[in-house]
């Protein structure tokens, strides 16, 4: 049956069944086993008749951005503002940077409680049907009081309904990126012709294709290092190190569904890990060896399994943000995403850093991805 076409209980319950999965992973084992700058502790908090994982943070230097908000304001704009802008400008931008992570730090802004936060970039939700919000929060709130609470990954298209909800709640929103999304990838694949070509590439690569079920375990130290050239070496170390038992025990538990390509010799040149939570698919890993020619297109033929494997489940695609131009010649829709925060508990001093933050993001951030593209 296609995913599409699930019961709503069946939803259900194989959310809770993989946060579950995730939770026998994760909950008292040391954070740095599975990423080596991860110091968030993992329990779960039972939200009526679903089972959420959460992540708690009192910040750690150089934290990952998935549970630190001072890496994602701070740290990672530092680092955008080295990969794009003038010399002088980042040299600017670079004393700003720290400022304001200092400032953040002070205020307390990496002390959290992130609900239904999977260590990963793009957090995926139940239907807010299932989970009874106010009782939820209630609950963290007592749990943890000297946390801000927080829901990461929210994003207009998918969640406005959550959204909407935490905002009655007292909730403020800070913009955290723009995301592309794809719904029913068969018509796009019809309209596209930059879909179409990549997903016919799949069977013209002389590379030889290998998918979930051709995964070894002597590959998962080669997916780390494929990663790392791209995620980390490439794009942020602030983006988690995973290290190869995360992706052992990820792919074991069936919560990442590998695809990927080797060369004659077998070896393992690209990979793209696929999460899912209902009928929605992210990719939260994609790596290949940056050193191969480009026109291998490797990236093509990543992004192309990612398309069919949602394609071939009846499923839809929250591709998350970064190559936007690309997304978007394949049918990519923008949504902007969010953080919702919930300080109402805590301290004036970090109340009014979110406030100022929220504020910020909201008013410059957000019309700058929308006006740009990003």
């Amino acid at each position: 049956m296609p995913l599409a076409d699930m019961s709503a209980s069946a939803t259900d319950h194989d959310f809770s069944e993989r946060a579950r999965a995730f939770a026998r992973i994760h909950a008292g084992e040391p954070p740095k086993t599975f990423a080596a700058n991860l110091s968030a502790r993992v329990e779960t908090l039972q939200a009526g008749e679903i089972t959420m994982p959460v992540t708690l943070s009192d910040g750690g230097p150089g934290d990952a951005w998935v549970c630190s908000p001072r890496a994602t304001y701070a740290d990672c704009a530092a680092e955008e503002a080295e990969r794009y802008l003038p010399a002088w400008m980042a040299r600017g931008s670079r004393g700003l940077s720290k400022g304001l992570g200092d400032w953040l730090t002070g205020a307390g802004i990496d002390r959290v409680a992130a609900i239904n936060n999977w260590l990963l970039s793009t957090n995926l939700y139940p239907p807010l049907r299932t989970v009874p919000l106010a009782t939820t929060i209630r609950a963290a709130r007592e749990r943890w009081p000297d946390h801000a609470i927080w829901f990461r990954s929210l994003n207009t298209i998918d969640n406005a309904d959550w959204i909407a909800a935490l905002g009655e709640l007292g909730f403020q929103f800070v913009v955290s990126r723009q995301v592309y999304l794809y719904e029913n990838l068969a018509a796009l694949s019809a309209r596209h012709a930059n879909l179409k070509r990549d997903l016919q590439q799949l069977g013209r690569t002389s590379l030889h294709r290998v998918r979930d079920d051709g995964i070894a375990d002597d590959d998962y130290p080669r997916i780390v290092r494929l990663y790392e050239l791209l995620y980390i070496e490439k794009y942020s170390r602030f983006n988690p190190h995973y290290s190869a038992e995360f992706m052992r025990c990820w792919h074991k538990a069936g919560l990442l569904e590998f695809h990927g390509f080797r060369d004659a010799s077998g070896v393992l040149q690209c990979v793209v890990g696929l999460f899912r939570q209902g009928a929605t698919f992210t990719s939260p890993i994609v790596g290949y060896d940056t050193s191969l020619p480009r026109q291998l297109g490797l990236y093509r033929l990543l992004t192309a399994c990612a398309y069919e494997a949602t394609m071939e489940k009846g499923g839809r695609l929250n591709f998350s943000a970064g190559a936007a131009q690309f997304k978007r010649l394949r049918g990519g829709v923008p949504a902007i995403e969010y953080s919702a925060v919930y300080a109402r508990h805590l301290p004036r001093k970090l109340r009014n850093a979110i406030g100022i933050l929220s504020l910020a993001t909201r008013r410059v951030g957000a019309p700058l991805l929308t006006k740009y593209k990003l």
